[in-house]
């Protein structure tokens, strides 16, 4: 079966109704025939019918045993730090998402976890970084910002070999390029805000395990702490999915004519997107990748916050916002913005430049897309010749 006819067909019909669309089951409580004597639903936080049928989703697209649904990708990712102890180490790549590592530097590392990062598009940099207390390698391929990737199935044989867990931030990729479980991974992460739901419209994360084991230990987490994703936005989630498999394709047809664009352009210095033939891993994301995502990120030959931020604010298509994966085109200065949490010395070490701008483009004609990128160069372009 194809995958878009699967995603669709994956989502069940109500038995009670025939509804098509899965119903919102807007409760707290069930009531039970006897005490502890129920129809599989005992209390919301517990376990939810709608929310049950976004887990049961998002395992069968990562073809995962078990999903389970958080309040925000954030949440997912501390239900898998939750797995370790005081005195466990993780080995995390050096380009990561802000957010990750705030929650890993600054809240988990008073605990007791050490963070080592490194450069995981070198498999030998994640190998010699792994020793005996390792209990955890934490990679995104692509990750956020420069799209850097990593060779997933080689560093799963450097986890097994280990006997170290191995989670894959999913998030940029979406289950549709790329499905990490059939690389090896143990865990996938997916921030269900950006490609999963698709519209701006909601916070949510994933967490998708390969056994029965480790996802009996995620459901006691998420049951435990409580950060558990609503039935309404379960059911968003659910709707966007439907159709995340077209969207894909046209995120990633769009995104591949941007990026050949600006390699056009004088003003920028570099181009980072892994379906150019130029990226340093790109035939590594040819491998494990069935397309190439719809991010794509540039710096500037004059690495000026200046200039950079003059060209965040002055596209007309692409609107300044937080947050990628939606239908419309979004973009963004990670310095002032999605990595402003990580120290500057931190982010140029993985080449985040106050000149590194990242859009998240949308569904938009690319024809319209490119003319906004082509008159807002030319309005600085014209800036700094009045400036001169």
């Amino acid at each position: 079966m194809k995958e878009s006819t699967k995603i669709l067909h994956s989502i069940p019909v109500d038995k009670l109704t025939g509804a098509i669309s899965t119903p919102i089951y807007q409760t707290s409580t069930f009531v039970q025939d006897e005490p502890g004597v129920h129809k599989g639903f005992d209390y919301s936080r517990t376990n939810n019918p709608t929310r049950k049928v976004l887990e049961d989703l998002t395992a069968s697209l990562e073809n995962g045993k078990n999903a389970y649904a958080f309040a925000s990708g954030l949440a997912a990712i501390d239900a898998v730090v939750k797995l370790l102890e005081t005195g466990d180490e993780i080995v995390a790549v050096d380009d990561i998402y802000g957010g990750a590592f705030r929650l890993f530097t600054h809240i988990y590392q008073k605990f007791g976890i050490k963070i080592t990062y490194v450069d995981a598009t070198e498999v030998a940099n994640v190998a010699n970084a792994v020793n005996a207390k390792t209990k955890l390698i934490w990679i995104e391929s692509p990750t956020n910002p420069t799209l850097k990737i990593s060779d997933i199935q080689a560093i799963a044989k450097i986890a097994k070999a280990n006997n170290v867990l191995l989670c894959v931030d999913n998030t940029f990729a979406s289950p549709i390029s790329q499905k990490p479980i059939e690389l090896g991974a143990d865990l996938v992460i997916h921030s269900a805000t950006k490609y999963l739901a698709g519209h701006s419209d909601l916070i949510a994360g994933l967490v998708v395990t390969n056994s029965d084991e480790l996802g009996a230990k995620i459901k006691f987490i998420q049951n435990a702490s409580g950060a558990i994703l609503s039935p309404f936005d379960s059911w968003l989630v659910i709707r966007g999915i439907e159709t995340l498999s077209l969207r894909i394709k046209q995120h990633a047809h769009n995104a591949q004519e941007i990026a050949e664009f600006l390699l056009t352009q004088e003003i920028v210095k570099n181009v980072y997107y892994p379906g150019l033939p130029q990226h340093k891993n790109h035939h590594i994301a040819r491998k494990q990748q069935k397309y190439f995502g719809g991010v794509v990120t540039f710096d500037l030959k004059i690495d000026s916050k200046d200039f950079s931020t003059f060209i965040v604010s002055n596209t007309k298509l692409f609107m300044l916002a937080e947050s990628l994966g939606g239908v419309k085109s979004l973009i963004c200065l990670p310095c002032e913005m999605t990595h402003k949490s990580i120290p500057r010395e931190v982010r140029y070490n993985s080449n985040v430049t106050d000149s590194l701008i990242r859009l998240s483009v949308g569904l938009e004609d690319v024809e319209d897309l490119i003319e906004d990128l082509k008159q807002v160069f030319n309005l600085l372009s014209s800036k700094l010749l009045s400036n001169k």
